[in-house]
């Protein structure tokens, strides 16, 4: 129970890594805001998680909306008594080549990722200085590195892992911390959904990511889940300005 009586927000938190997060993390003590898009799907989660005696929140939230995003911070607030760690997995992925790639999904993937996560910390980061402590996880990922047909989602991870290091120099003075963590082939709907633009099975592509890993097989949410659940705890209270790496590889 290393999260006892401390209040988690989760964005993107109704699905995926997301709502693998926000069930670890109220496993070990917390209670949780789980914001999505569509606030209905939120509000099931949150349901899902107290039929199961946990204490959790459903929130609708546009994370490129500074005032949807103040008023998710807010709530939160208000209805959970405080705010302690942030966690941002709200994402969508618009891939193409970069000669076939819109303004318009190039400026929704950066806002959404990059706009979305300062948004979100900037209004967060509000109530954990005045309390003097926190705990902020933004989510990057491997992608951030290269990854052909992700010029979009490549620049706003690795956007992510700049802004993290940024905001690590300017809030540690309070006690707040900002660590990142970067998935890589994680079986959610985002990959799924990679896999039949590629033109083959999600099975297909699973095996083949397996047969090269050093750890023979794909990851789960669950495994990203437990690397955040380790940022937001005291555990590692000394650890700030990283970028961990859930990739199944060095």
């Amino acid at each position: 129970m290393r999260l006892q009586d401390r209040v988690a927000l989760v964005t993107g938190g109704a699905r995926g890594i997301g709502l693998a997060t926000a069930k670890r993390l109220v496993a070990e003590g917390a209670a949780v805001a789980i914001a999505d898009i569509d606030g209905d799907v939120a509000e099931d989660a949150a349901a899902a998680i107290r039929q199961g005696g946990g204490r959790a929140i459903g929130v609708g939230c546009d994370v490129t909306s500074r005032q949807q995003v103040e008023q998710m911070v807010a709530r939160t607030a208000a209805e959970l008594s405080r705010l302690d760690i942030l966690v941002t997995c709200a994402g969508l992925i618009r891939d193409n080549l970069v000669h076939k790639m819109s303004e318009e999904d190039w400026d929704l993937v950066i806002d959404t990722h990059l706009k979305g996560s300062f948004l979100c910390a900037q209004a967060a980061q509000a109530l954990m200085v005045k309390q003097r402590s926190g705990r902020i996880i933004l989510i990057s990922s491997t992608s951030a590195l290269g990854n052909r047909g992700q010029a979009n989602y490549s620049a706003a991870k690795m956007g992510i892992q700049g802004l993290a290091r940024t905001l690590s120099l300017e809030l540690g003075r309070y006690d707040i911390t900002v660590n990142v963590v970067a998935p890589g082939f994680i079986a959610t709907r985002m990959t799924e959904a990679t896999a039949a633009r590629m033109g083959i099975t999600f099975e297909q592509m699973s095996e083949g990511f397996a047969a090269t890993n050093p750890i023979a097989r794909i990851g789960e949410p669950e495994d990203v889940a437990g690397a955040i659940a380790f940022f937001a705890s005291d555990d590692a209270s000394y650890v700030t300005g990283q970028v961990l790496y859930v990739r199944g590889a060095p």
